[in-house]
């Protein structure tokens, strides 16, 4: 009867973490996107993950920067990870950022960054999402709040991160 009433909970526990198809529901968190929308620039069983913490980057899509270094491409979950790697003191090359309005890859000279939203951010509690367009960033502005800014300004905020506090 145990065993019974164990298979049960399992099938019930299965099917309301799955959807029509069958087929695992993806996290509501917002920085997550279905796999097949991500742009995974890596290569390896590790492609999928964060090079600086491990971070799965499908799941912390929407803050992912790319970049290369001695011709090998890297991926970062978030700009915290890729200042991390930076402070290294090594000179990264071509750094883009996911467009939360498209899911495409920009060049980190070209995007608008929300940066202090009410939307959780990745590494960081002080959020950062990125847009090509003007507008879109200013339109996530207006619903969740931030301040916009550039890369460069958006990076010096992701270097204070975790600095311990002063008093």
């Amino acid at each position: 009867m145990l065993k019974l009433v164990s298979a049960v909970f399992v099938l019930l526990f299965l099917v309301g973490c799955s959807n029509e198809s069958g087929m695992s529901v993806p996290s509501t968190m917002f920085q997550s996107v279905n796999e097949n929308q991500a742009t995974l620039i890596q290569t390896g069983k590790d492609k999928r993950y964060c090079v600086r913490c491990g971070m799965d980057l499908v799941k912390f899509y929407k803050t992912s920067h790319t970049a290369q270094y001695h011709g090998k491409n890297f991926q970062y979950c978030s700009i915290h990870c890729l200042e991390d790697h930076l402070g290294e003191g090594i000179t990264l090359k071509n750094p883009k950022v996911v467009d939360v309005a498209s899911l495409k890859l920009i060049s980190v000279k070209d995007a608008f960054y929300v940066v202090g939203s009410k939307q959780r951010g990745t590494m960081s509690r002080v959020s950062k999402y990125a847009f090509a367009n003007k507008n879109d960033a200013e339109k996530f502005q207006a619903k969740v709040g931030g301040k916009i800014m550039n890369f460069s300004s958006a990076l010096d905020v992701a270097k204070e991160d975790f600095k311990p506090n002063k008093k």
